[in-house]
């Protein structure tokens, strides 16, 4: 079973940065995929960026160049970093990961996920 507990999350003006982790009990071999997931009130949950156990990296495009995955093996934690926050960036952030190779960005893709970490970002 797979444990995973975010923190990070904070009320923030637009243009400003935040820096979510998630820490992750170990996977025991290379063969997994993790990512970061929103959901904003009244929308539905879209993945936000992916990595795998090789590094891939896959991201939305509404983020790609503000958002950066990473994983830091030496600390369990998969984090994310972003900069240049927009009021549409408001969410509660999830990080989510599964035992198989392939990066995806779909919510049915993941088996085990965090309990959740509140974004706001005022304009």
């Amino acid at each position: 079973q797979v444990q995973l507990v975010e923190s990070g999350g904070g009320s923030v003006q637009a243009g400003g940065s935040l820096r979510l982790s998630c820490l992750v009990s170990k996977f025991t071999n290379s063969h997994y995929s993790m990512a970061w997931f929103r959901q904003a009130p009244g929308k539905e949950r879209e993945g936000v960026a992916g990595i795998n156990g090789a590094g891939t990296t896959s991201y939305l495009g509404s983020v790609l160049g503000r958002f950066i995955i990473s994983e830091n093996n030496a600390t369990n934690t998969l984090d994310l970093q972003m900069n240049s926050l927009k009021p549409e960036d408001t969410a509660i952030y999830s990080c989510a990961a599964d035992s198989r190779p392939w990066v995806a960005l779909r919510a049915d893709e993941y088996t085990f996920w965090g309990q959740g970490t509140r974004v706001t970002v005022s304009s």
